[in-house]
């Protein structure tokens, strides 16, 4: 047999096993991964380790969840306690100006911007939002689904145009009318849309900012027009202050947690890969409702992690990438996806962070020397000339409690950066920043940033719109250092 008999002998050989292969690859049935039996006995201590997790897992969706059935009757969008802005579904409320020391409904609020805030349910119907043209004023508008996962873009450093934009759910398949600029599909149908908008710490930014504020607004796809609504907010109706104690509102309960889980699960469908943990939690969910024992194991279950697990991921110092100095930071910042750790570590510590490119954020629990900040010890933060956080927006130093919020103080100062006209660099051109109890002096006032009397705090680097050293490594905070 010559060379080329055999080249055609080796290509038909390989065509009859391709083609074998082939014929299999269609008659082989499809191997169908079977789940977990709904109507068998188990045991209780694997109930008790399945809702542990469980708990862990849902407790930032929880979190959301119940932000929507909270303030769901209200009769119109306007201000908790005269100082939180609330709204019914699909609408919401905004603030006119920084937000309060007394706010309670979120950890870690800052006075860089003014805030807005509401829930959204897509199942009822698709949302409007309105964005004015706020001309050179930084803004952006955080829209985050179930998971406290961003699924629009909306602000100034994505070039976002003055318009209207439409926000439907993951089954929505309706007409798009006419004027709408672009439409966001969210992932899931229930969500929190929180707009925020910078304001100079002046009495003049102040008065100016109100024109740009009263053109922001969200409302349910029926109210579409096509015009611009435009509202003062300034005459949000008060609704009554509920109890708030020192913490967050507490939004995720261990006692009713498993009652809510099947609505939590029907509304996140699951992420590519979950598919098997939805079919495990669902079970658990049906061993709930049917075993009353069972139920109250889960409970007591949930409540140990609740204080074994979750409640330690208050503390920054607890989770995060490690940085020089003690820093930490995240860079999947309602991006989460699969990350079930970190996202349940922010919604309990400072749940709604913008994505990196939008805000970059900086922890800190801890002074120079790796010991818990205190208000009985006096500390300075100092930038290097050129070494203020890189930012295409703006920065700031914020200082909170134990607990996440404003460590109220008699100048009413809760932080320094931007927005601050009056700060003073020193000699060689750096910027220090003093942190303590009592006042640096005089002199140094401008730049004092005022901490609690003898207990526990944080602080906090926030920079909005960050250049890509903030973002990639390049460049981290400096040191807390201790002055004696």
């Amino acid at each position: 047999m010559n060379k080329t008999s055999l080249f055609a002998s080796g290509l038909l050989a390989i065509a009859v096993l391709l083609g074998a292969v082939a014929v299999q690859a269609q008659t082989s049935p499809v191997v169908q991964v079977s789940g977990p039996e709904a109507d068998v006995k188990v045991t209780e201590t694997y109930v008790r380790m399945m809702a542990r997790e469980a708990y862990f897992w849902g407790w930032p969706m929880a979190n959301i969840f119940n932000r929507r059935q909270k303030f769901k009757d209200l009769p119109e969008p306007g201000l908790m306690g005269g100082i939180v802005p609330v709204a019914p579904i699909n609408h919401l409320s905004m603030l006119t100006d920084y937000i309060s020391p007394g706010e309670r409904l979120v950890a870690c609020p800052n006075q860089d911007v003014v805030y807005g805030a509401g829930s959204i349910a897509l199942d009822i119907e698709p949302v409007v939002i309105q964005v004015p043209d706020f001309g050179d004023r930084f803004w952006v508008y955080q829209l985050v689904d179930l998971r406290s996962d961003s699924f629009a873009e909306l602000g100034k450093m994505y070039g976002t145009k003055p318009g209207f934009y439409l926000l439907v759910g993951p089954d929505w398949n309706g007409k798009v009318p006419e004027g709408i600029t672009q439409v966001f599909r969210a992932k899931t149908n229930t969500g929190f849309v929180i707009p925020r908008v910078f304001q100079d710490d002046t009495a003049e930014d102040r008065k100016a900012i109100q024109h740009y504020l009263s053109g922001i607004d969200m409302y349910p796809l029926s109210k579409y027009d096509g015009k611009l609504k435009q509202r003062d907010w300034s005459q949000s109706p008060k609704f009554p202050a509920e109890a708030s104690g020192d913490e967050e509102t507490r939004w995720v309960l261990p006692e009713k947690f498993f009652d809510e889980l099947p609505a939590i699960l029907k509304d996140a469908k699951p992420l590519p890969g979950e598919e098997a943990r939805y079919a495990q939690l669902s079970v658990l969910a049906q061993i709930a409702q049917r075993d009353p024992e069972l139920k109250k194991a889960m409970i007591d279950e949930a409540q140990k992690a609740d204080s074994e697990v979750v409640k330690p991921l208050l503390q920054f110092r607890n989770y995060g990438q490690q940085l020089p100095h003690h820093w930490s930071t995240i860079s999947n910042g309602a991006a989460f996806g699969t990350d079930y750790f970190l996202r349940t570590a922010v919604a309990r510590s400072n749940i709604f962070v913008n994505k990196q490119i939008e805000t970059k954020y900086f922890y800190q629990d801890l002074d120079e020397s790796g010991v818990r900040l205190n208000g009985a010890q006096r500390y300075s933060v100092t930038f290097p000339k050129g070494a203020l956080p890189p930012v295409k927006g703006f920065w700031s130093l914020t200082l909170y409690n134990q607990q996440h919020f404003f460590a109220e103080n008699p100048l009413g100062r809760y932080s320094l950066g931007t927005k601050n006209k009056s700060l003073k660099t020193n000699a060689d051109g750096s910027l220090t920043l003093y942190v303590q109890s009592d006042s640096p002096g005089a002199d140094k006032e401008s730049n004092w940033l005022p901490a609690p009397k003898g207990a526990d705090f944080s602080l906090y680097v926030r920079a909005y719109w960050p250049e890509a050293a903030a973002m990639n490594g390049q460049w981290t905070p400096p040191a807390v250092v201790k002055v004696n």
